[in-house]
């Protein structure tokens, strides 16, 4: 009976993979909103300019940063239901997670590409006077450190 009871406590996890799961589906729709409003509003204005290409490019990133974060949140929902509820869900091999270091290692790839992709808006909308130098640094030693981590958790 006791046993029992705490192998059930497992599924008190479904609150959190539906948690994430909900929030993955309204960041990729509200990406997939945004990719539409943004082509509709430059087909629309039909203004071709140099400056007008990189406020478009930024809105990419950023749209394509929405896409990122709620590809974060899938692969977080998937891997909490994969450890606590059933391991059998076909996924993709490279998607596949049997414990907590497998989550790690697909979250931190995901984590340095944000960060690069966040690096390169700060790059499209840097305007000269911000220090870009020290943003550039922290995000080269997060990457730098997350990176150091992977190498040695697969020694």
């Amino acid at each position: 009976m006791k046993n029992r009871l705490i192998e059930s406590t497992r599924y008190i996890i479904l609150i959190a993979v539906i948690g994430s799961f909900a929030a993955a589906v309204t960041l990729i729709a509200y990406g997939g909103i945004l990719a539409f409003r943004t082509i509709t509003e430059t087909l629309a204005s039909g203004y071709v300019s140099s400056k007008g290409m990189k406020s478009l490019v930024l809105s990419f990133i950023e749209v394509v940063d929405t896409f990122l974060l709620g590809t974060v949140l899938y692969i977080i929902s998937l891997a909490l239901y994969e450890l606590f509820i059933d391991d059998t869900v076909p996924v993709p091999q490279w998607l596949t997670i049997h414990n907590l270091d497998d989550l790690k290692y697909k979250l931190v790839g995901v984590v340095v590409v944000v960060i690069g992709v966040l690096f390169l808006g700060q790059v499209m909308t840097w305007d000269g006077q911000r220090d870009l130098l020290g943003y550039g640094v922290a995000a080269s030693l997060v990457i730098a450190a997350l990176t150091y981590f992977l190498s040695l958790k697969k020694k």
